[in-house]
């Protein structure tokens, strides 16, 4: 009993040092968020002498924090209905249609992983600029689409292959399509990998700020994480402010942690299934 006391304080410690990083960055911008900035300057450090939420709304009303919210809301719905669409389709031929190439498609996904979008930041704006879809919605959106892509694409191929082929095949004598299988028989089935993935690439797009800084310059496109770091730049000797507008940014993705984590852990660990 003893030993396995103590193995679970072994366990316990390195779990509660890492608990403590994730959430103490998160308490000290609140901290800062709720202070004057003579106390900021004073002592960084200290704790707020009371709650003041005058520093939340300036951030809000002083570079339109609100359009910025509704840029980023319809630009990430938008990004993750069309990689949901793509890559449960391209999941379904992946995992389930035998067609010659099949595998070499999959390890190419694969590949897109391991590419770091730095390496391919200069041709996109290049081929973006030549297309005229800088400064736009769809261009951004199809940006998205295309840096997530393979990530969704990997965990719905990986979901898919668990789905016993026999079920397929009866949908088939049944007189279905392929498109019919997919709409009738793979979409329903997928339903909580697409959650699961849905969500992930809802995080992903929304904090995003390299790709949105990238192909949106002009302040009336951009996005909410982009408005954030233009904040910075508006008040970098005011960092409360600074600091309300990131709890701004924060708090959706919070909300979205907070009522669906177990689906988040869900869909991280789909792609380690094996059908």
């Amino acid at each position: 009993m003893s030993h396995r006391r103590w193995g679970r304080w072994l366990l316990a410690l390195p779990m509660a040092v890492l608990a403590l990083a994730t959430v103490y960055p998160l308490a000290f911008t609140l901290n800062v968020a709720m202070k004057t900035r003579r106390e900021y300057v004073l002592d960084r450090f200290s704790l707020a002498d009371a709650l003041r939420f005058e520093n939340i709304g300036a951030a809000w009303n002083s570079v339109g924090m609100a359009r910025y919210l509704a840029n980023s809301v319809g630009v990430v719905t938008a990004s993750v209905l069309l990689l949901l669409l793509f890559g449960s389709m391209a999941g379904f031929a992946l995992s389930q249609l035998r067609f010659r190439g099949s595998s070499v498609l999959f390890l190419c996904c694969l590949a897109a992983l391991f590419v770091p979008f730095q390496v391919i930041m200069v041709p996109l704006a290049r081929v973006m600029a030549d297309a005229g879809l800088v400064d736009t919605y769809p261009g951004l959106v199809l940006a998205y689409v295309a840096q997530f892509l393979p990530f969704t694409i990997f965990l719905m191929t990986s979901y898919y292959k668990t789905i016993p082929t026999e079920i397929i095949d009866a949908a088939r004598i049944d007189g279905n399509s392929v498109y019919g299988v997919y709409r009738r028989i793979m979409l329903p089935l997928g339903t909580p990998a697409l959650l699961s993935v849905g969500i992930l690439d809802a995080l992903f797009c929304w904090n995003d700020v390299l790709i949105a800084l990238l192909l949106m310059p002009s302040a009336e496109h951009r996005t909410l994480m982009v408005g954030v770091t233009s904040l910075r730049g508006q008040y970098s000797d005011d960092i409360p402010t600074f600091a309300s507008g990131v709890l701004i940014a924060a708090v959706p993705v919070l909300v979205i942690y907070l009522f669906l984590q177990r689906q988040i852990a869900d869909g991280v660990a789909a792609g380690a299934t094996k059908g």
